[in-house]
């Protein structure tokens, strides 16, 4: 018997699908804008030690990740490839920056004054990019910052950047005024490359490409056009096993806190998953899973190991124990179970269990 077979939990990835998905992303680009991946959170989930490699060898040359560890990471399979890590140095790290050949995204003038001091002491300017503040008031130096005398001092930028606070917004006026705030403040420096787009940032059309683009969560399926249809291929197929098929009746009730209530003659089936794997605890009583191509819903409350589902719908000789349930796959994907969860499928990726047993398809896999 396989691992596969043996496994309670299953998660496909689909390397050619964020290949594919990539690759559409960079043909909406235009002619002068590149287009890098972000592989935070360990590629959002689905795992930087496999996802990497599939977009280095297509090409993708430029990566963007959260903190230090993760680019020392995603350095060991992209040796060759151009890193930022967007958290930005602390004290103590620049030196594990330049040695692991990262590029540091500088968001305020302490970290700025931390990457000139290190510059300093090695004799020789450093490559960095800055990211500048245009309206979301998280992370980000502000334009006077870029002024002040001194502050690029031993430094050299290679990259100005900023977040859209608004971009899956298509007419919301705030991204048009964070442009013109990015423009404006990195006229003075003529930096080599400017980089405002993310995900839906790309949708907003070719001003708002400049030289490179950040695609993440898009890159894994997830709609960057909310409301409209999703342009791009799912990426992930979450199934659990049955475990039990039992028959119920009223008055009987399901789950923890007999939170539903049987109120006909049907049958419940008990999935192998729970909250521990990812499938959120809000999801009891609203959220569905697919057997064979039919929703059946999740009925009770989500334990941290175990679903329950009302398999009423289906045939009594259709469904039997060992059998899988998709809680993500082609008839039901992130954005859908994001949805019903009261989250969005950012949460969902992240949060993917690493007790599934792990499956990668396509992309020389």
């Amino acid at each position: 018997m396989s691992s596969e077979e043996k496994a309670l939990l299953v998660l496909t990835v689909d390397l050619e699908a964020v290949v594919s998905n990539w690759r559409l992303l960079r043909e909406r680009l235009s002619e002068k804008a590149n287009c890098a991946a972000v592989v935070k959170a360990d590629a959002y989930g689905l795992g930087a030690s496999k996802v990497v490699p599939a977009l280095v060898r297509a090409g993708c040359g430029t990566f963007f990740v959260a903190t230090l560890d993760e680019g020392i990471a995603v350095r060991k399979v992209a040796p060759r490839a151009e890193i930022f890590v967007l958290s930005g140095p602390v004290p103590g790290s620049a030196g594990a920056f330049v040695q692991a050949h990262l590029r540091p995204v500088l968001n305020s003038v302490e970290q700025t004054e931390l990457w000139r001091g290190h510059a300093r002491t090695l004799g020789h300017a450093l490559e960095c990019a800055l990211h500048v503040d245009t309206g979301m008031n998280r992370l980000g130096l502000s334009a006077q910052d870029l002024l002040r005398p001194g502050v690029l001092d031993s430094i050299q930028p290679i990259l100005g950047m900023t977040h859209l606070a608004c971009a899956e917004v298509i007419d919301s006026p705030m991204n048009a005024e964070q442009r013109a705030r990015f423009t404006d403040a990195f006229k003075p420096l003529a930096l080599p490359r400017l980089s405002m787009a993310a995900s839906s940032g790309i949708f907003l059309g070719e001003e708002y490409h400049f030289d490179l683009v950040r695609p993440g969560a898009a890159l894994y399926g997830i709609n960057p056009c909310p409301g409209q249809p999703n342009p791009l291929r799912p990426t992930v197929r979450l199934q659990a096993r049955l475990l039990q098929i039992r028959d119920v009746d009223t008055p009987m009730t399901v789950g923890y806190g007999a939170t539903h209530s049987v109120r006909t003659k049907g049958r419940i089936a008990t999935a192998a998953a729970g909250y521990a794997d990812g499938y959120f605890r809000s999801l009891g009583n609203h959220g569905y899973g697919v057997i064979k191509g039919v929703n059946v819903p999740a009925v009770g409350r989500v334990s941290m190991d175990l679903i329950t589902f009302d398999i009423s719908a289906l045939p009594a000789d259709a469904v039997k124990p060992g059998d899988m349930i998709d809680l993500i796959g082609p008839d039901h994907d992130v954005d859908a179970l994001s949805a019903e969860a009261g989250t969005i499928g950012y949460e969902i990726l992240t949060q993917l269990s690493r007790r599934a047993f792990r499956q990668y398809v396509g992309a020389a896999s």
